[in-house]
């Protein structure tokens, strides 16, 4: 059955989630973004992905920087809506939003709620060490993601997969089970479950200052937050020398035996010694350089036995 539905979505994680409830004939009246912001170069008032997708769709766009006063909640109010769907909006919902639609607003959230609440759930999963994760679509409420879950599937978390991955996988999930989700809810088959009260955790937004490489810690937590950080921010080290400091990142690591002064290298081949066990680099970027593989970052920049990363 088609429902008249607003979407509120701003990163490309919401883009497939909007794709698939076209493509399933819902009748999506108006997508609520954020508004453009400075990006590239040229630092150009640039679209959100949502909003960039919604007008090659010529779907109504709406840009409010916040829904809190009369006159966006009166325009919301008069689109008469079956239901909103909101993925990554990045704007809270007051209850005069929550309460328009005649079956709410559900939510695509990228975790299995209550663990990973909040704005980063697929990084800090994997910085975490978990193993699983996944997709739940939720009935929203005034709380931070304290909805009834509606849906849940979940996800394993391979030993190597990055952020960046984990997140496009978690992306094209979502959007098959948000349509699933408003299938059911409308012919009243969709039972809601109220989120246990064990096992909350909190995923708070990614602070840059946290992405800086500690040596100290052993080898697998290591890979854990590189690989949560990877692409953006980017956990990153200094390698120093002749006194010089020269910024990298690294985007990948994998863990291998090795014992030695935690952040020493000990070979020419970028492997780190840890805390516990050591790391060899496989994909770095330095500062103003795109990504290269460990061989094509050494023929450029030689790191010898014994150099030290801080």
């Amino acid at each position: 059955m088609t429902l008249r539905l607003a979407f509120m979505g701003t990163p490309d994680f919401s883009v497939p989630a909007l794709a698939e409830l076209l493509a399933a004939g819902h009748d999506v009246v108006a997508v609520y973004t954020q508004p453009p912001r400075k990006a590239g170069r040229g630092m150009a008032q640039t679209p959100s992905p949502v909003h960039a997708f919604a007008q090659s769709h010529g779907i109504d766009v709406r840009t409010p920087l916040s829904l809190k006063k009369t006159d966006p909640q009166q325009a919301f109010a008069a689109l008469d809506l079956d239901c909103a769907v909101v993925a990554a909006y990045g704007l809270i919902l007051p209850q005069a939003i929550l309460d328009a639609p005649r079956l709410g607003c559900l939510n695509i959230h990228a975790s299995l709620l209550p663990r990973w609440r909040g704005a980063a759930p697929i990084q800090r999963a994997i910085m975490a060490g978990d193993t699983q994760t996944g997709v739940t679509i939720m009935q929203m409420d005034a709380g931070l993601d304290t909805g009834d879950m509606l849906l849940v599937e979940r996800v394993e978390i391979g030993p190597t997969d990055t952020a960046a991955e984990l997140h496009d996988r978690l992306s094209l999930i979502g959007g098959g089970l948000m349509v699933r989700a408003l299938a059911a809810l409308e012919r009243g088959s969709l039972e809601a479950t109220a989120q246990p009260a064990q096992g909350v955790t909190y995923a708070h937004k990614i602070d840059k200052a946290e992405a800086r490489i500690d040596w100290s810690l052993s080898a697998s937590a290591l890979d854990c937050h590189i690989r949560g950080l990877s692409p953006f921010p980017g956990a990153w080290c200094e390698i120093v020398k002749d006194g010089k400091p020269t910024r990298v990142k690294v985007l990948r690591a994998t863990p291998v035996s090795g014992s030695g002064g935690a952040g020493t290298a000990l070979d020419d081949r970028l492997t780190i010694a840890c805390g516990t066990d050591a790391l060899q680099l496989v994909q770095v970027q330095r500062a103003g350089k795109g990504v290269q593989q460990t061989d094509e970052f050494l023929r450029g920049f030689s790191v010898p036995a014994g150099t030290k990363l801080v």
